[in-house]
């Protein structure tokens, strides 16, 4: 059995179809995502700010290297999914300092609204209709 190191925190995300296993590592602040830059991997610079936002308001962009496996789902799903694995995998990095702290990461990761699964997903098409609630054009004559 390998030796586990305690310097690595993990996390695991999700959000509609995405699941996500982040690796928190002490470093400089890269980021991979499934092997590439987190800039390479995903199209648009808004979803990698989203990404990072648990880093931000912790203010530890610069303290950890982030490597998330992810799989599933579009770009948006999948970066929700490493948001939360982000933020899970910080909560698991501050689980020494109490809860009720003042600066401990869970009240400023909860006020921010990281620590919640966002349990919303596609829903199913029903018969009859078009999609989920879209029904056929009604036509009088």
């Amino acid at each position: 059995m390998a030796k586990e190191n305690k310097n690595v925190y993990t996390g695991t995300g999700r959000r509609k179809t995405s699941i996500a296993r982040v690796t928190l590592t002490p470093g400089t602040g890269k980021i991979t995502v499934n092997g590439q830059d987190v800039h390479d991997y995903l199209p648009y610079e808004v979803l990698v700010m989203d990404l990072t936002q648990p880093l931000d308001v912790t203010n530890t962009r610069e303290m950890f290297d982030v490597d998330a496996k992810v799989k599933g789902g579009g770009f948006s799903g999948q970066t929700g999914a490493i948001r939360l694995g982000i933020a899970r995998a910080l909560l698991m990095y501050d689980a020494g300092i109490p809860k009720d702290s003042e600066n401990s990461y869970r009240r400023i990761l909860k006020a921010n609204g990281f620590v919640t699964r966002d349990a919303r997903k596609k829903e199913r098409k029903k018969p009859g209709l078009k999609k989920a609630r879209r029904a056929p054009q009604f036509s009088k004559r």
